[in-house]
């Protein structure tokens, strides 16, 4: 009987960790598109039932720049623990419905973001203003 747990727990731990691999919310490295150079660390967060996302470290000392060019509350606040991602909710398989902002403009765009087919460490990040989009793509960190 005893043997009959250990196993039913490892079964149960490994398919929460999987399961838990097939969902967004954890902390994605964020790239430069032009370099490729690791630019910042983004922890991915559900709270009332939407996804959100916050820079939780840069990788050098400028890039947790003011916000100049952000309006309200954001209004010159330094980029790190700045939350970018609103609003996301689930949807046909994807997450959308949100807004990201990129804080060097101070400008929200329309976001939609998924899981890379067959990668779950990949996040495909799709910005766009109407028909005009630009893709990213994070991993997962943790």
């Amino acid at each position: 009987m005893l043997y009959f747990i250990y196993f039913f727990s490892f079964v149960f731990t490994c398919a929460a960790h999987h399961a838990g691999a097939q969902t967004p919310v954890g902390v994605w490295a964020t790239f430069d598109d032009e370099t490729g150079e690791q630019k910042a660390t983004v922890q991915i967060y559900m709270e009332n039932e939407k996804l959100f996302g916050k820079i939780t470290s840069v990788s050098r000392p400028s890039l947790n720049h003011r916000c100049d060019k952000c309006e309200g509350a954001r209004k010159d606040q330094y980029v790190l623990g700045m939350v970018i991602i609103e609003d996301m909710v689930a949807s046909d398989g994807y997450w959308q419905g949100g807004q990201i902002l990129f804080p060097r403009q101070g400008r929200w765009y329309g976001l939609k973001f998924w899981l890379a087919d067959g990668d779950p460490n990949t996040l495909v990040i799709r910005g766009s203003i109407g028909p005009f989009y630009r893709k990213q793509y994070w991993r997962r960190v943790h």
